[in-house]
């Protein structure tokens, strides 16, 4: 359930009022970095990176920075020199948590060129417990796939959860509240096993504190102690934005953070009903999904007939659904599940890029999957490339919730059971289709063993050197337009809020000429819009379906 608005605004109230830095020991509020070597740059690993023209370096820091005994690590750092007159450098990440630094500057630095007028050097770094290169790297907690798949055999965690609707089946309930004890030992001993792991020692010296205060001293090697930071940061990148502004608010320059994570959330709830907060929206972009689908119809998305309603759209989805739930319930080990099905819906969620493919590839292959018209001897396609639930082919990595769970409040005694009864309330609240979704990374934080040496958990309502822009869509469905509200409550007068009316997680899932020329004028003028009610739209030439672009799909909304 979630908190009464009475309750919320009580704790709202208390983590502004007070300062709660926690730390393992009593940590100096300032930056030290025992580090006063330039930065070598040279070629990069052209594994990680293609760009020839990217310079790469290493980065030593301290694994404490208030304690020196604990040894030193690196990071790897990336760089895109200007291309025009230099105003300095700018620092981003890519979210995940986890996100590659490195492989952000490959991939998007001539979008955040075209953002920025080419006056800034790109820097990004792969924090800790991310990549091969940086140490501590990635964090593992098996040493085969074949270790990783015998522990979680006949479990959820390569199954997924089976259920329909709004989970009110009572043999759903009792097949998921059933599995709780298997999973919370089995989660109890992941758990250990990632601690007893080489990596894990170093697991406690991750998290965003450490990659805010990672960023203000490569900040001082390359522009000078003092210097403005500039920085850019997307989807849980923002996590560290939030931190950093209100941990070194005098060193703000120009900031942007879009798809926002709500530091209060993150600073007072578990992340397992943190999560249900994230998705919040989820259900209104699959509304947009499906609207944009019939108003498409046959010829631009394969899901819907002629003359088609988006509820008729979402009607055949469901039923597709209940079949894939009903066909394994009676097989365990049929090609595609519900669970499978769902998770590919939400993935697609994230960019309506992807909605055309999504509906005219990769449903039409689940129907034939479900429906056993598809023959095994032919694969499935996209839909089978995408699924990762089921047994994997790498030794997967537990980056994401070191990181995620480094940065969590303490264990406050929740079980598994607590958590899948939340699963089920959650889908009658906040998603009926994605609440479900197992494995998520938000899910472990409340049975993971370590949190890391500094967390820092409020105040949000610094104020800052220079303002910042805070960015969001309209329908996000992982980070919801609140999120970036209440950053903007927090920060008052030191913030700007500019919005998306659009669909996807983060204002880079769809183009926007209006949102691109704010982002421009800030960061080469420090021009900032006057108020927060600035609301752009995507640009009218970017269809999602045949035929179908974002204005249409809202105006449906409201017809």
């Amino acid at each position: 359930m979630f908190p009464s608005l009475t309750v919320l605004a009580a704790l709202l109230t208390t983590h502004i009022a007070q300062a709660s830095v926690v730390r393992d020991k009593n940590l100096a509020s300032v930056t030290r970095t025992n580090n006063d070597s330039v930065l070598s740059w040279g070629p990069c690993d052209p594994s990680l990176v293609k760009d020839p023209s990217i310079s790469c370096s290493f980065f030593e820091v301290p694994l404490d920075y208030n304690d020196p005994k604990a040894g030193f690590g690196r990071i790897a750092v990336a760089k895109a020199n200007a291309t025009g007159d230099r105003l300095g450098t700018i620092f981003i990440n890519p979210g995940g948590p986890g996100g590659s630094g490195l492989q952000a500057v490959d991939q998007f630095s001539g979008v955040v060129f075209n953002i920025s007028g080419g006056r800034y050097d790109i820097v990004s770094w792969d924090p800790r417990g991310v990549g091969p290169l940086t140490i501590p790297g990635d964090v593992y907690c098996f040493d085969s796939v074949e270790e990783y798949n015998a522990f979680w055999n006949g479990t959820l965690q390569l199954t997924g959860i089976e259920m329909t609707g709004n989970f009110t089946d009572p043999d759903d309930i009792h097949a998921l509240l059933s599995q709780a004890p298997v999973m919370q030992k089995k989660y109890e001993e992941l758990g250990e096993r990632c601690l007893q792991h080489p990596t894990g020692k170093y697991i406690k010296y991750m998290g965003t504190a450490a990659a805010v205060r990672d960023m203000v001293a490569l900040a001082d090697a390359l522009d000078g102690p003092g210097a403005p930071i500039n920085y850019a940061g997307i989807s849980y990148g923002t996590v560290l934005g939030s931190w950093f502004v209100n941990m070194f608010p005098e060193r703000v320059g120009r900031v942007i953070v879009d798809g926002v994570l709500d530091p209060i959330f993150l600073a007072t709830e578990e992340t397992s009903t943190f999560w249900l907060k994230q998705i919040a929206d989820a259900d209104k972009v699959y509304q947009g999904f499906v609207t944009g689908c019939a108003l498409s119809g046959p010829s631009g998305c394969a899901i819907a007939t002629e003359g088609q309603s988006a509820a008729a759209v979402d009607a055949d989805i469901q039923t597709l659904l209940q079949e894939a739930h009903d066909a394994t319930r009676k097989n365990s080990s049929v090609p595609v599940t519900s669970a499978d099905i769902r998770e590919q819906l939400f993935s697609a969620m994230y960019s309506p890029d992807e909605w055309a493919a999504l509906a005219n590839t990769s449903y039409p292959e689940a129907v034939a999957a479900v429906t056993a018209e598809y023959q095994s001897q032919h694969g499935f396609g996209s839909m089978g490339r995408n699924l990762h639930r089921r047994q994997t082919n790498d030794t997967p990595s537990y980056t994401v919730p070191a990181i995620l769970c480094s940065d969590s409040v303490n264990s406050r005694g929740t079980t598994m059971l607590d958590i899948f009864e939340t699963i089920i309330s959650g889908s009658r609240t906040a998603s009926h289709l994605f609440s479900a979704v197992w494995p998520n990374a938000f899910q472990y934080c409340p049975l993971w063993p370590v949190r890391a040496v500094e967390r820092y958990q409020g105040p949000f309502n610094k104020t800052l050197a220079n303002k910042v822009l805070v960015i969001s869509n309209t329908y996000d469905p992982v980070t919801p337009l609140a999120g970036a509200r209440a950053l903007v409550d927090l920060l008052g007068d030191s913030a700007r809020l500019a919005v998306q009316d659009g669909f996807g997680h983060t204002s880079f899932s769809s183009p926007s000429q209006c949102l691109q020329e704010i982002i421009l004028a800030y960061l080469t003028n420090g021009t900032l819009p006057a108020d927060n009610d600035t609301v752009c739209q995507v640009d009218t030439d970017y269809e999602i379906f045949n035929g179908v672009n974002t204005e249409a799909i809202l105006a449906a909304f409201g017809s």
